[in-house]
């Protein structure tokens, strides 16, 4: 009798090979995205799409804020249409970071997920920061979350 891993055979390996893959243009984590701050490499705009006190209680360093609520035409229109934008919310058990991506998909954006959150970043050993200024905070519009 087979195991209950093996109960459902595994995919062909071509058929991993673009399920996997295609997985990558949806999805980042925690270690890549604190790698490519620590090289210098960051050619994406990185969000926490969560409210703006527990963005101001700590974020991911190098983070925006903008509450997924507010991601319209108007409010993105600052962003070049070719910004790959990350997002990311509390954690696995946050649905925002699916909201956020659905809208920026919606407007024509570029947008992955950054896997685990908050809580993601936290289990990787990385440290959250409370530095925060206008211009990180939702570009000084309030919170409408």
């Amino acid at each position: 009798m087979p195991s209950l891993v093996s109960q459902f055979p595994a995919a062909a390996p071509h058929a991993a090979l673009a399920h996997f893959t295609q997985r990558l243009a949806f999805e980042t984590d925690c270690s890549d995205v604190s790698a490519s701050q620590q090289a210098g490499d960051i050619d994406y705009v990185l969000v926490d799409v969560r409210g703006e006190t527990a963005f101001a209680a700590g974020h991911v360093p190098g983070a925006i804020n903008i509450p997924h609520r507010l991601m319209d035409a108007a409010f993105m229109a600052a962003y070049p249409r070719d910004t790959l934008f990350v997002v990311y919310c509390a954690g696995p058990h946050c649905n925002g970071v699916h909201r956020a991506a659905v809208r920026l998909a919606g407007l024509g954006f570029a947008v992955k997920e950054m896997l685990g959150g908050v809580t993601g970043w936290l289990d990787e050993g990385l440290s959250l920061t409370t530095a925060t200024d206008a211009a990180a905070i939702g570009h000084g519009i309030p919170c409408a979350c």
